[in-house]
C-alpha cells in the first residue's frame, strides 16, 4: 500500500476526513498555498476546498496568512501537532478510565466464568492481556503456544513486567521460565496441552490449547480460580526446583517417592507402571 495512503487512514482513524487528511498532506508538501492551488493539488473539488480549510484551522491542521486580497495557508509544524494530538489522547484516555473505575464496581466481584472457542481466538485474546500486563505475569506453558506469544512476552520483559512460570518443552526461550523435569513422561502421559496463565493476579485462562480450532479455555477474573491456578503454578515450581537441587542419590529416591504417590492416586495398572519406568 502507498505511504501516503496508509497514513491517510492512520489520521482518519484519529478522527479526520478524507479530504482534511489530504488538504494537511498536500501542504506539508507545498506551502503556502491559496485555496485554489490546495484544491488542485490535493484532487478536493473546489467547491469543498474552503470548507475542508475552515475545519483545519478550528483543528489547528493548518495556519492561514492574508496578503491583501488573497489568502494562504500554512500546515502546522508535524512536530507539534503530534504532541498535541498526543497531549489531547491523553487527556482523553486519562478522563475515560477514571470515569470507568469509579463505575465499574463489577470488576471487585467479577465471577463470570467465560469459554474461548478455537486455539487462534485463545492466542489472539492471550496476546491482549499480556500486552495490558504491568506487574506479573505467572503461567504454565507448553513450547507450542508460548512460541507464539514470544514477542508479547519479551515486551512485556522489557517493560518491567515479571514472569514466572512452568515451561513444558525442549527449547525454553526464557531463563524467568523452570523447564519441566522428566518431559519425554510427562509427554506420554498428558494427551493434550493445558495451558493455565495468570495476568497481574486479575485475569487467569486455563484450558486444553492442543485441540486447533475445537480447543476451549476458560477466562475468568474471580478470585477463587485465580488463587487455584497461582498454587498449581507455584506447587509445579516448587517440585521442579526442589528435584534440581538434589544430589544424584537423593534425586533418584525423591522420584520414587514421587512416583508412588502418582500411581497410587491414578491406579495405574502394572502395564502402564512399566511403560512409565522406560520413560524415566
Amino acid at each position: 500500500m502507498d505511504q501516503e495512503l496508509v497514513i491517510m487512514n492512520d489520521m482518519k482513524r484519529l478522527g479526520f476526513s478524507e479530504y482534511e487528511s489530504k488538504a494537511y498532506l498536500a501542504l506539508l508538501k507545498e506551502y503556502p498555498l491559496n485555496g485554489y492551488t490546495l484544491a488542485k493539488n490535493s484532487a478536493i473539488p473546489r467547491s469543498r476546498i474552503y470548507e475542508v480549510l475552515k475545519n483545519l484551522l478550528n483543528k489547528q491542521l493548518v495556519l492561514e496568512e492574508e496578503e491583501g486580497k488573497n489568502r494562504f495557508y500554512y500546515p502546522v509544524d508535524p512536530g507539534i501537532l503530534i504532541k498535541r494530538l498526543k497531549s489531547d489522547f491523553d487527556g482523553i484516555f486519562e478522563s475515560i478510565s477514571s470515569y470507568a473505575e469509579e463505575v465499574f464496581e463489577e470488576k471487585k466481584k467479577d465471577d463470570r466464568l467465560v469459554v474461548i472457542k478455537g486455539r487462534t481466538n485463545i492466542i489472539d485474546f492471550l496476546k491482549l492481556l499480556i500486552k495490558g500486563a504491568e506487574k506479573r505475569i505467572a503461567l504454565s506453558i507448553w513450547d507450542e503456544e508460548i512460541r507464539e506469544l514470544k514477542d508479547e512476552l519479551n515486551k512485556a520483559i522489557k517493560n518491567g513486567v515479571m514472569l514466572r512460570g512452568i515451561y513444558f518443552g525442549e527449547n525454553n526461550a526464557f531463563e524467568e521460565l523452570v523447564p519441566h523435569r522428566r518431559i519425554k513422561r510427562y509427554m506420554a502421559e498428558k494427551k493434550e496441552r493445558y495451558i493455565s496463565i495468570i495476568i497481574d493476579g486479575t485475569h487467569t485462562i486455563s484450558g486444553i490449547a492442543s485441540r486447533g480450532e475445537n480447543s476451549k479455555v476458560t477466562w475468568t477474573r474471580e478470585e477463587g480460580f485465580i488463587e487455584i491456578s497461582e498454587d498449581y503454578i507455584a506447587h509445579d515450581l516448587l517440585v521442579n526446583l526442589y528435584s534440581a537441587s538434589l544430589n544424584e542419590e537423593q534425586y533418584r529416591d525423591f522420584e520414587e517417592f514421587v512416583d508412588n504417590v502418582h500411581n497410587h492416586f491414578f491406579g495405574y495398572s502394572s502395564e502402564e507402571l512399566g511403560m512409565y519406568k522406560r520413560l524415566k
